[in-house]
C-alpha cells in the first residue's frame, strides 16, 4: 500500500472513540504517528494501546477549550515524534434542545468546545507549522452547519462558525504552507446515531440520495486526503460527507 503519511505526526482531539479513532486508524495505516487527545485520558491511552502502543501512538488528556491544554498536546506529539505536521480538530458534544428550553449554559458549552476549541487546535497548530513552511489543518465541521437542525442552535452555530474560522485561517496561512480545509459529515453510523428513535432515523434516512447511512472510515478517507499530499493544491475548501444529504 501507499504510505501516504509516512513519517508524519498527526494530532487528532476528540480521538478516543467514533470518527476521530477512525481518523487516527487510518493515519496509522499510512504510515503516521498519532497523538489522540480526548477528556478522557483512560480511554485516549486505551486507544492509542489498540492502535499500537507508544511506537506509533500515545494518548493524552486535553480539554480543547482551554489554549494551555491544546499546546500540551502538541508539545506531547513533538517531544515523542519529533514534529507536528497534521492536526485534526474533531473534539465535540451535543447538549440538544429548542431554544425555548435550551440553557445558556448548554449554549456556552458547546460553542466552546467546537468554535473555540477548534480556533485553540488551529492557531496553535499552525503557528508550529509555519515556522516549518508545512502542514496541514483538518476541521470536522457538520452538515448541521450547513443547514441547520431543529433543537441544535448552539450545535448549528458552532459548526457553521468552523466553516467561517476555516476559511479565514486558510486565508492566513496560505503563504506559509499551511492548508486549512473542512469536512461535514452527515449522518454517521455510531452509538449515538443509531440510539436515535426510530422514526427520527427513517426520516433522516428519507433525506439521503445514496438510501445509506455513512460509516466512520467514509470520513476517515477524507481526513487522509486532507492531511496527505493528494490534497496539495486544496485549502479552505469544505468536503461534504452526506451521501448527497441537502446537496
Amino acid at each position: 500500500m501507499n504510505q501516504l503519511l509516512e513519517g508524519r505526526v498527526a494530532v487528532i482531539t476528540g480521538g478516543a472513540q467514533g470518527i476521530g479513532l477512525s481518523i487516527a486508524r487510518t493515519y496509522v495505516e499510512h504510515g503516521a504517528r498519532v497523538v489522540l487527545g480526548d477528556l478522557d485520558a483512560a480511554s485516549a491511552r486505551a486507544s492509542a494501546s489498540d492502535l499500537g502502543g507508544d511506537e506509533v501512538a500515545i494518548g493524552v488528556r486535553c480539554d480543547v477549550t482551554s489554549a494551555d491544554e491544546v499546546q500540551t498536546l502538541i508539545d506531547a506529539a513533538i517531544s515523542t515524534f519529533g514534529s507536528l505536521d497534521v492536526f485534526v480538530n474533531n473534539a465535540g458534544i451535543t447538549r440538544d434542545a429548542t431554544m425555548r428550553t435550551m440553557t445558556e449554559d448548554d449554549f456556552d458549552l458547546v460553542v466552546d468546545v467546537h468554535l473555540k476549541g477548534t480556533w485553540n487546535g488551529t492557531r496553535l497548530a499552525a503557528a508550529h507549522m509555519r515556522q516549518h513552511g508545512s502542514g496541514a489543518v483538518v476541521n470536522i465541521s457538520s452538515l448541521s452547519g450547513k443547514v441547520g437542525m431543529v433543537g441544535q442552535t448552539n450545535y448549528s452555530a458552532a459548526k457553521a462558525g468552523i466553516i467561517g474560522l476555516t476559511k479565514a485561517a486558510a486565508k492566513e496561512m496560505a503563504h506559509h504552507g499551511v492548508r486549512v480545509n473542512a469536512i461535514q459529515p452527515g449522518l454517521i453510523r455510531s452509538a449515538m446515531t443509531e440510539a436515535m428513535p426510530q422514526k427520527a432515523w427513517d426520516a433522516k434516512m428519507a433525506e439521503i440520495p445514496m438510501q445509506r447511512v455513512g460509516e466512520v472510515g467514509e470520513v476517515a478517507n477524507v481526513a487522509l486526503f486532507y492531511a496527505s499530499d493528494l490534497s496539495s493544491y486544496m485549502t479552505g475548501t469544505v468536503a461534504e460527507v452526506t451521501g448527497g444529504r441537502f446537496m
